[in-house]
């Protein structure tokens, strides 16, 4: 295959190794050491995958954690165009400056759907195991070669702009990764197993509704806490939806799967430790309140989980 899942890692891995080695020569970076240590760990975790043990895996995490919470990973200072030039180049390109943007789900889409037994030569063009991230990192590749294109820039300067919107985004960057991660070593722990036990002694799931609200609740507490949905599917389908919904009352896994992710999907929408949601874009929009985000949001998140019970309710036997 040409566009495969490793291929698209070590991309990314020698991306965030250069972004280590810029932030490292970038003598007025006020944590350019320790920043740059950071990032290092970060690429080296993608460059060097399974081959990492993992053991070894989990201390470089755990460096990183301590590094960003210690306060030693900073934002460098970057040389930016004038006002009056950045506003002359968006007022001269216009509404295409989204069609980089629209590149991405284009090539996605076309890549997991029409293109998915696309050959060239002897090679599958995609991934067959990972299709969809496959056409997503071949869209994004695609994408920035349409934003140097349009804009009439080199590659270098989307690398220096990756940096740029790395270091806003800080430590932030890491947190899907992470958290995935604590999901699955939560699983593996038996927190799911716990959750059951806690769920059957002091609740009542006799009732088909009181179990179904319990199930789309528990999902969005644990995403609150979590801040990542993925961290906190294995443990509460594994304690609720599995031993509760779908082997006591018959629940289909598959629509209990896919709503009890969008009641996870809820509490995203509710908690500042998806940072990279809801505290990044309010720091990189600037404004004053840094959980303007979330204030918006809950409008939206709660009316919507209360949906989300009663399509499990009418749905999960379907």
């Amino acid at each position: 295959m040409i566009f495969s899942l490793d291929f698209l890692y070590v991309l990314v891995g020698l991306l965030l190794g250069v972004v280590a080695l810029l932030t490292l020569l970038d003598r007025d970076h006020p944590r350019r050491y320790t920043s740059a240590l950071f990032w290092g760990l970060y690429a080296f975790v993608y460059l060097a995958g399974e081959a990492v043990p993992a053991a070894a895996a989990g201390a470089v995490m755990l460096a990183m954690a301590l590094l960003a919470g210690c306060g030693l990973v900073r934002q460098g200072r970057h040389g930016t165009l004038p006002e009056a030039d950045r506003r002359a180049s968006a007022a001269r390109l216009g509404n295409k400056l989204f069609l980089p943007a629209l590149v991405i789900p284009v090539v996605t889409v076309l890549g997991a759907t029409l293109l998915k037994d696309a050959r060239i030569g002897d090679y599958l063009l995609f991934d067959q195991a990972h299709l969809t991230l496959a056409s997503l990192g071949c869209g994004a590749l695609l994408a920035v070669g349409a934003a140097c294109w349009l804009t009439r820039a080199s590659p270098v300067q989307g690398v220096r702009e990756a940096r740029r919107l790395v270091d806003a985004m800080s430590w932030a960057v890491t947190l899907p990764h992470m958290l995935a991660v604590l999901g699955l070593l939560f699983a593996e722990a038996g927190v799911g197993k716990a959750v059951a036990h806690v769920t059957t002694s002091w609740f009542d799931v006799d009732s088909r509704l009181a179990a179904v609200a319990l199930y789309c609740i528990a999902m969005a507490l644990f995403t609150v806490i979590m801040g990542n949905g993925f961290a906190a599917f294995p443990v509460i389908a594994g304690g609720i939806g599995v031993p509760v919904l779908v082997k006591v009352y018959g629940a289909d896994p598959a629509i209990m799967a896919a709503i009890g992710m969008f009641s996870a999907y809820c509490g995203t929408l509710m908690t500042p430790m998806a940072a990279n949601f809801n505290i990044v874009p309010a720091a990189l929009l600037e404004l004053p309140d840094k959980n303007a985000v979330i204030k918006a949001q809950i409008p939206t998140a709660l009316p919507l989980l209360a949906a989300n019970i009663v399509l499990l309710y009418f749905l999960m036997n379907r």
